[in-house]
């Protein structure tokens, strides 16, 4: 294994591919709230020539529907080599965007989000007159799809529960990193990723620009507060998630106006989708209609706020521990593996590039991995250079827990160059460091000494693997991914 990572240490892989989303075939995620946050490690701006290559140069086969219908903004789907990765590609219109410095700003903001319940933004392209963005590909399609133009079966209701409370999710997500607004929500910025959980398009996050109105034409689906300013306010996000909740309860997609007609008459059964009859409880059933009418109340203050609507929905999810895939009747994206492992809080953290959690976490540990293996002072002769390394190690310590980064490699770096002493741990930390300050070879380089110097320690595979999914080497970080998890398995074991 050793050896395998000192050939990866020369960086062949291009270095433009870093998504950062990290969906390992035999591994099953830790947690389902999907709170990830990134520190933007995972976005590129890419070339024009590479999302040229990537689509064929755009080629018409390549287009797939974001809203049903033809749209002066091109969705792709693109696939970057060698890493063979599909990516979705959003092409906006020659007088989209103008301001190309304000793209930029906004890409870059967008894609700082890292969450499960988002189809996540990891990159952007901005040469000329071209404007593009690059997200991650959700392969089972659009919400829009699976309940107006179903093939075989409808969505069940515990699935259409999980898509409101997923989408609740995403968008307080969103609100509480500075991202309140969402443009045009509808059931087509609904897709369902390979393993058919729900997630939110990052497209909507992006603010209004040149090429067309925050909603669509369709007047009698739009905020009435919309139509008296043109201003988008988060209370008309709450609205529009109100035409959702109304569009998974019909299976159509109803006015607000009329279904609120019927709600008002108590006409339930006609509002409710046929395919549901007998599928869910009246208590149920009356409590999405009750969130839906509040979220379609005329004026703004009298809406509920997302994180009301997460409690509400999250108590309507029934079979909270039965996979999407399951309740969505397709295959799993994971079928084919023959072993289920179950993520430790870092290898989620190090799976998803949440360098916060990383952070955190590694500050708790502290030196406990190092228990054992740091030398044995008693056997050495005590000198002036020996208090000089405990000092740097100590002042790198203190940067550390500061998140003062840069302080923290110049003095773990001290203590690592005098050689008097090793710590993996100080590596590990290291590697961190260099993980923050975007020095994403030196992090990688330092997890895998770490490795050489403990090769049975989890966090020295996890910590490559952060480094590789930064590098685009998803594949080597699955595997680093698989090793790590697969020897805390051990030591949980032998505990």
């Amino acid at each position: 294994m050793a050896t395998r990572c000192c050939r990866l240490s020369l960086c062949w892989w291009p270095a433009h591919f870093k998504s950062s989303m990290f969906e390992p075939d035999d591994i099953e995620k830790g947690s389902r709230d999907g709170d990830g946050d990134g520190d933007g490690v995972g976005f590129t701006e890419f070339s024009l020539d590479e999302l040229r290559a990537a689509t064929e140069g755009f080629s018409p086969d390549h287009i797939v529907s974001e809203h049903g219908q033809k749209a002066p903004n091109v969705v792709y789907l693109g696939r970057f080599f060698p890493a063979d990765r599909d990516v979705a590609i959003k092409r906006f219109n020659k007088f989209a965007w103008p301001d190309a410095r304000q793209f930029l700003e906004e890409a870059k903001a967008v894609g700082k989000l890292r969450s499960e319940r988002l189809a996540n933004l990891i990159g952007c392209c901005c040469e000329g007159d071209e404007r593009l963005l690059v997200a991650e590909f959700m392969p089972h399609q659009t919400l829009a799809k699976h309940l107006f133009h179903w093939d075989t079966h409808s969505l069940s209701w515990a699935m259409r529960i999980r898509v409101a409370l997923y989408l609740a999710q995403a968008l307080e997500y969103c609100s509480t990193r500075g991202r309140a607004l969402y443009h045009d929500l509808n059931a087509y910025r609904v897709l369902f990723d390979q393993n058919g959980n729900p997630r939110l398009s990052c497209f909507g996050l992006m603010k209004n620009s040149r090429d067309g109105k925050s909603y669509s034409t369709n007047l009698a689906f739009t905020p009435p507060e919309y139509l008296r300013t043109g201003r988008v306010i988060p209370e008309s996000v709450v609205y529009s998630f109100g035409t959702l909740l109304l569009d998974l309860l019909s299976g159509k997609h109803i006015p607000p106006s009329h279904a609120l007609d019927l709600i008002r008459g108590k006409n339930f059964r006609t509002l409710m989708d046929s395919c549901l009859e007998g599928h869910f409880s009246n208590a149920d059933g009356a409590e999405l209609v009750r969130l839906a009418s509040r979220c379609l109340q005329y004026e703004p203050r009298d809406r509920p706020i997302i994180k009301s609507l997460v409690t509400s929905l999250g108590s309507l999810e029934k079979d909270a521990e039965v996979p999407s895939y399951t309740l969505m009747g397709i295959m799993n994206g994971s079928a084919n593996s023959k072993q289920t492992l179950k993520l430790s809080h870092l290898g989620e953290a190090c799976a998803r590039m949440d360098l916060a959690a990383i952070h955190e976490i590694l500050e708790k540990v502290g030196y406990k991995d190092d228990e054992g293996l740091a030398n044995d002072l008693s056997f050495q002769v005590w000198t002036s250079q020996i208090q000089e390394t405990l000092n740097s190690k100590k002042h790198g310590d203190n940067a550390f827990v500061a998140k003062d980064f840069a302080t923290a490699i110049e003095c773990y770096t001290q203590f690592i160059d005098m050689g008097t002493m090793i710590s993996p741990t100080v590596l590990a930390r290291r590697s961190v460091s260099y993980l923050m300050n975007g020095m994403v070879q030196e992090a990688l380089e330092d997890a895998m000494q770490a490795q050489v110097v403990f090769p049975d320690w989890p966090t020295a595979y996890h910590l490559q693997a952060t480094a590789l999914l930064s590098l685009g080497m998803d594949s080597d970080a699955h595997d680093m991914i698989k090793t790590g998890t697969r020897l805390e398995s051990k030591r949980s074991n032998r505990n």
